[in-house]
């Protein structure tokens, strides 16, 4: 219901706002009205775009991802191919069927001469260590492609929120550009009239006049980043650049945070690069132990019949090949390198994230102060020096440089609590990432 409320409010504002630069254009120059109308077209040509847009939250953005980003879609897939993989090594081999037939001639007086035939089946004899390890590597790499799945779905969705709450900022940081654009025209307004009767220097309406012109280019360049941001969302949630999409929320209230000890206890415990790091070392083991097995001949049944013109004949045996020249020493050497490698990244990996995690802790405990710094004291001095600086200046105590000053600074700082907030939020994200945490199935803090 807040974010209800906030996405109203910034929607009665822009309203609001609109009508009051309207009537301010009277009172400029003819090149001037003449820009302002021409960006005041080029927007409410945008607004049907915008009307038409489907407005999201940061919750639907991950649910979407979810739905329909080919990353995971993939991920998915390669976890079916490993199941079957699974079927596959737990097959039994197939026997294989063998016939000849020819014409027997007579050589020895009393021998029988005629047609002859032969038929021979072979059957693998698939058992011992070659099927049982056969069939451990295959389970191996299915339980790492199921926890592959795992980590593309968090990196999915930590992308996608990292991407919202991105866009989200670049919202904020528009809205207060576009309030100091109003801003700034009001104040020139007050100074044409001021030059009109002769109370003000012709100076003060061309400072006026290129602080408007610095507050619309800034105002310009934070509504391209809102574009890109909002492309950047798109491509994060799996939409179309085509399709059109608004968002609506704001950043989460701070939250206490649980010991740095126990954050790395967790992360080593469950994160699922960890986890899919070992997945990999297991599946390496049992790549291992499948080459090693191999050394060792297999066996074939053989079972023929020779049907010669007078008496049949019938042969039972077993078929070898002989380990003479081929001993594998290659595959199990390859075999013990790649354990090896998946060990050493295992390793590089769980460092990674632990120096991720420290970095990130830290981040946030900076950005935290920053906000309730300026949130306690520098936002609301920023305030009370420009209403005195603006009440000096109707008195003609303080010049309009004075003014200006007054209000870059305030801008400035309404910027950096902007900042300040998203940069706790990005770190939050990055938290929640390395304790492999979904936030849509944690409860609301409120502030």
């Amino acid at each position: 219901m807040e974010q209800r409320d906030v996405a109203t409010k910034h929607d009665g504002a822009k309203t609001l706002g609109g009508h009051v630069i309207f009537r301010k254009i009277l009172f400029l120059k003819q090149p001037q009205r003449f820009a302002l109308v021409c960006v005041a077209s080029l927007t409410a040509g945008l607004l049907p775009q915008f009307a038409a847009a489907r407005v999201v939250t940061w919750r639907e953005a991950l649910d979407m991802a979810e739905t329909s980003h080919p990353r995971l879609r993939a991920a998915i897939a390669e976890a079916d191919a490993g199941r079957a993989a699974v079927r596959t090594a737990r097959a039994i081999p197939n026997p294989q069927l063998a016939a000849a037939g020819g014409h027997q001639a007579v050589r020895v007086a009393g021998n029988v001469g005629g047609t002859a035939y032969s038929v021979a089946a072979t059957q693998p004899l698939d058992f011992g260590p070659v099927r049982s390890t056969r069939v451990s590597l295959a389970e191996a790499e299915q339980r790492r492609a199921e926890l592959n799945v795992e980590l593309v779905r968090l990196e999915v969705l930590s992308a996608a929120r990292r991407a919202f709450f991105e866009a989200l900022r670049q919202r904020d940081e528009l809205a207060l550009l576009q309030d100091n654009v109003r801003l700034v025209q009001d104040l020139l307004r007050k100074v044409a009239l001021r030059v009109e009767v002769g109370e003000g220097a012709r100076l003060e309406a061309i400072r006026a006049e290129a602080e408007v012109a610095l507050a619309v280019t800034a105002a310009n360049k934070a509504e391209l980043e809102r574009a890109r941001t909002l492309a950047e969302l798109k491509n994060a949630i799996g939409l179309l650049p085509t399709v059109p999409l608004e968002i609506d929320g704001a950043p989460d209230p701070p939250r206490p945070l649980f010991p740095l000890d126990q954050l790395r206890a967790e992360v080593t415990a469950k994160h699922p690069a960890l986890l899919l790091s070992r997945a990999e070392v297991a599946s390496a083991q049992a790549r291992l132990s499948y080459e090693s097995a191999l050394r060792l001949p297999q066996a074939s049944f053989l079972t023929q019949v020779d049907y010669p013109p007078d008496t049949p004949v019938y042969l039972f045996g077993f078929e070898l090949p002989v380990p003479l020249w081929n001993l594998r020493q290659g595959p199990i050497a390859e075999a013990q390198a790649q354990l090896r490698r998946a060990q050493e990244l295992a390793r590089i990996r769980e460092l990674e994230l632990l120096a991720r995690l420290e970095a990130s802790y830290q981040r946030y405990q900076i950005a935290a102060q920053q906000v309730r710094a300026i949130e306690s004291a520098l936002l609301r001095e920023a305030e009370q020096a420009l209403e005195a600086t603006e009440a000096a200046y109707r008195l003609g105590e303080r010049g309009l440089l004075d003014v200006l000053d007054a209000q870059r600074v305030l801008r400035q700082v309404r910027l950096s609590l902007v900042q300040a907030q998203y940069e706790r939020q990005a770190a939050l994200i990055d938290l929640d990432e390395l304790r492999a945490v979904d936030p849509r199935h944690e409860p609301d803090l409120k502030q």
